[in-house]
């Protein structure tokens, strides 16, 4: 068997997926006698400053001989990668292997792409240890996920699909005509086995992309079939090709269980601990809290494009006890789910005079509060039953907002109740 990684063969502002890369590599080995026994398409650290969108490698099984894949798909790159943006760094990856006898070294490179940053340099030195056939265009940065789509199968256990509908490409940078009537049927016909296709409190087609490129659209599920199913039922534009991936996506692979103070820039988290001030709505409507465990503390931000997850939020009170998950950027954790664990139900407040109904005033330092119509007095703050609109259990942002790799609550095994949007 021979596997076949590629990554950064896209542009952020030029178009073009490594993902179609791939499905045109796999075509070219085909054509070239080889059989594909399957397609991988490997979500790798959502926080990497060099991805373009969704930081996706992709890495292809097949019966063709290493040489002769390896120049299929040195060819096909040759031809489809965007060479010309300087921010575009192509890499392909050859291995003389099965998904199941890749070398632990390269499985542990896996897992620590997904966690962590790994340098080219790295990747070069791995790749020469194992014999690999390996090559990069500009730098090559892109070797890094084209290695880690080799060992990915061995390195992750929860696996989705993902069918991938491409648009022809003379279409590129032309609005996609897509059915919206039959993308929402088809929807609510496959949920909850195909998720984020749609959102329907937005009212917008999740599945469709309005970055430049060649996919049309794309459906996510737990079963092949259903995203095939879902994706037959969708009217549109002429469609040039169509695959089906088995992936990492919606599984939260990404993230890493760890204690306020060990979190660092530029990876996603699982963290623990209790909420330290009333979220604040600031500028740009993005809401503002900070999370506190023992001695540490973590600001955490919803931005407004994570729409009504903000009100969840915004429903946090100080002394909550909490689960957040998300990127770390320059200090900040960027809220894609949280869990309430333990919330609080009273709150110390000003005590109101039993005869007036006011609220009393301070009596001065360390003398309590006193009514100064009345005269009556308080000893000090007093506790107020709270009307919590949040109950506990995971909360998360809409489809609209979410990541690749981020795990839909309606796909289950959380370790509280769900509370999932649609």
């Amino acid at each position: 068997m021979t596997l076949v990684g590629i990554d950064d063969t896209d542009s952020r502002d030029r178009g073009m997926c490594t993902t179609y890369v791939a499905a045109r590599v796999a075509d070219a080995i085909a054509a070239g006698g080889g059989t594909v026994e399957r397609r991988r398409l490997v979500r790798l650290n959502p926080a990497v400053e060099f991805k373009t969108r969704g930081n996706a490698a992709l890495c292809i099984e097949t019966d063709l001989d290493p040489a002769r894949a390896f120049d299929l798909a040195a060819a096909e790159i040759e031809q489809f990668a965007v060479v010309d943006d300087p921010r575009t760094s192509p890499g392909v990856v050859v291995a003389d292997a099965t998904a199941e006898t890749v070398a632990d070294p390269v499985v542990d490179f896996a897992r620590r792409a997904l966690h962590d940053r790994l340098d080219p340099d790295e990747a070069v030195t791995c790749l020469e240890r194992q014999g690999y056939r390996h090559r990069g265009w500009d730098g090559g940065r892109g070797r890094v996920g084209a290695l880690a789509a080799i060992g990915a199968a061995r390195a992750f256990d929860d696996w989705t699909y993902e069918h991938i509908v491409y648009r022809e490409l003379d279409r590129c940078g032309t609005p996609r005509k897509v059915d919206r009537e039959s993308v929402f049927a088809a929807a609510e016909a496959a949920y909850p086995d195909a998720w984020d296709t749609v959102d329907r409190a937005e009212d917008e087609l999740v599945c469709v992309p309005s970055a430049p490129g060649p996919i049309l659209y794309g459906i996510r599920g737990d079963d092949a079939e259903t995203v095939r199913s879902v994706a037959a039922a969708i009217e549109s534009e002429p469609v040039e090709r169509e695959v089906t991936y088995l992936t990492n996506q919606g599984t939260d692979a990404h993230l890493q269980q760890g204690p306020v103070e060990t979190v660092r820039d530029d990876r996603a988290y699982r963290v623990d601990g209790a909420v330290d001030d009333p979220p604040e709505t600031r500028a740009g409507g993005h809401v503002h809290l900070t999370l506190r465990d023992d001695d540490a503390t973590l600001p955490c931000v919803a931005f407004e494009p994570t729409k009504r997850f903000r009100d969840r939020v915004r429903a946090l009170r100080p002394g909550d006890r909490v689960t957040v998950c998300g990127e770390v950027s320059q200090g900040t954790l960027k809220l894609e789910k949280f869990a309430l664990r333990d919330h609080v139900t009273t709150e110390r407040v000003v005590p109101a005079c039993p005869d007036c109904e006011r609220s009393m005033k301070s009596a001065g330092r360390d003398q309590g509060y006193r009514c100064r119509d009345c005269g009556t007095s308080a000893p000090g703050r007093v506790d107020r039953e709270l009307d919590r609109e949040l109950d506990p259990g995971w909360y998360e942002v809409p489809p609209c907002a979410r990541r690749h790799i981020a795990k839909p609550l309606v796909r289950g095994g959380f370790d509280a109740p769900t509370h999932p949007e649609r």
